[in-house]
């Protein structure tokens, strides 16, 4: 699905023909689809609205308005059937059901980077809440929206709550000016508490390994801090220096070379397709001999959110690897090896990273730079992938295909499906 103002617009994956084409009252804002793919939410926020199309139902529809309340944020319940919508200042969530129409009001929503955090079986939903000067945790069932557990949190200005993939414990941080991490059970006992340094810039993200085994902390200081599901210790640190040492690190660097153009070809005018080639530049990687030196960006310290410290963590989904991104080095994709817990491949940009993702089946790493390339690792090695399309097509975003045979690719006005080739075992 894709919205073009209005329009939202719903196409094949595999065609791209268009299935559906809805109106919606005012310029959408945002589009999610409910677990089952069967209705689609546009939120409106500017107007307080949010309007759900069916996909087996065209003539069906749905309008929520929020009125005098405003709205700020809007998403599905795992179940697909109940939407919570969160007012402007934050004063409640409403949740509201497609199936009874019934609403149900949370009040105190904390206005935080990650304020609701569902398990991954759908079974309960956390929500972080702020009243009387104080931080606290809601967790509900989510089959009929009763309070299970409301428990205060040890957090001076909390920022964000994450479950880990088995539902069993709650991560809950703090913001960045106190490092401190704190992790709760589903009955809201604290199991423990991580501090790693005080008196500076502390977390800046957080990511789960899909075996709910070890939980990755990202910090200021431009390390990653590794904790393990037995005792919540730290098990390792890892370090992102500007130069790469270890000779059993491989530095994967991406370097451009103008194509060659027969002269036999050349007519003029030239054809589109042999004007596009001739101003482009094709990129291929090197193995670099290390030791190596990346570029290094000293940040602005009197600034509001300094361009330093771990910004980007994802595991893969076999937790066999940790891709990591230091805003201090922007052009440089770290990727860990978790079994023996080591450096094990770098990948060196000619531009910024801009987004990174696993793909949801293999350890296969999509990475795009803000140009008109996709970059794809995986441990047989790398490869640079020119999106065939005329004009500027920046990719600034990427998503993956449950099923990893194709990913989606973002620019600021335009979107292209990637189709990948299923390699026949």
């Amino acid at each position: 699905a894709s919205c073009v103002q209005y329009r939202l617009v719903v196409r094949d994956v595999n065609t791209l023909q268009i299935l559906q084409l809805y109106t919606c009252l005012d310029q959408i804002q945002y589009i999610e689809w409910s677990s089952d793919s069967l209705f689609i939410l546009c939120a409106m926020y500017k107007r307080g609205i949010v309007q759900v199309w069916s996909l087996e139902q065209p003539d069906w529809h749905c309008k929520i308005d929020e009125g005098s309340a405003g709205l700020v944020a809007s998403c599905w319940s795992p179940d697909g059937r109940h939407i919570l919508n969160t007012t402007e200042f934050h004063l409640r969530i409403t949740v509201w059901s497609l199936c009874t129409k019934s609403v149900s009001y949370i009040k105190y929503p904390k206005a935080c980077q990650q304020g609701i955090a569902f398990t991954k079986d759908g079974h309960y939903m956390a929500v972080a809440e702020r009243r009387d000067c104080k931080d606290f945790i809601s967790i509900f069932v989510c089959s009929d929206w009763q309070l299970l557990r409301h428990f205060d949190t040890e957090t001076q200005d909390l920022f964000g709550i994450e479950w880990a993939p088995n539902g069993c414990v709650l991560a809950v941080w703090d913001t960045c000016l106190e490092y401190k991490v704190l992790l709760y059970s589903l009955d809201g006992r604290l199991l423990s508490t991580y501090r790693a340094y005080e008196w500076s810039l502390g977390i800046k993200s957080i990511a789960w390994s899909p075996s709910s085994q070890f939980l990755a902390i990202g910090s200021y200081d431009e390390k990653v801090r590794i904790l393990n599901h037995v005792t919540w210790k730290k098990i390792t640190e890892f370090e992102h220096p500007a130069t790469i040492a270890n000779t059993k690190t491989i530095v994967y660097k991406e370097v451009e070379k103008s194509p060659s153009v027969e002269t036999e070809r050349l007519s003029f005018p030239p054809t589109r397709a042999l004007a596009s080639s001739l101003f482009s530049t094709e990129s291929k990687y090197d193995v670099s001999q290390v030791p190596v030196s990346l570029q290094y960006i000293k940040p602005v310290a009197d600034r509001a959110n300094p361009k330093m410290g771990i910004g980007m963590l994802a595991f893969s989904p076999d937790n066999c690897f940790l891709a990591t991104k230091n805003d201090n080095i922007p052009n440089a994709v770290w990727i860990w090896d978790i079994q023996k817990l080591k450096l094990f491949v770098v990948l060196e940009q000619l531009c910024a990273i801009q987004s990174f993702q696993w793909d949801p089946r293999q350890p296969r790493l999509a990475v795009c730079t803000g140009n008109s390339k996709v970059y794809l690792w995986s441990p047989a090695g790398c490869v640079s992938v020119q999106v065939p399309v005329e004009g500027d097509f920046q990719i600034v975003s990427l998503s993956w295909h449950s099923s990893g045979d194709s990913m989606v690719l973002l620019s600021k006005d335009n979107f292209c499906v990637c189709y990948l080739e299923r390699e026949e075992v």
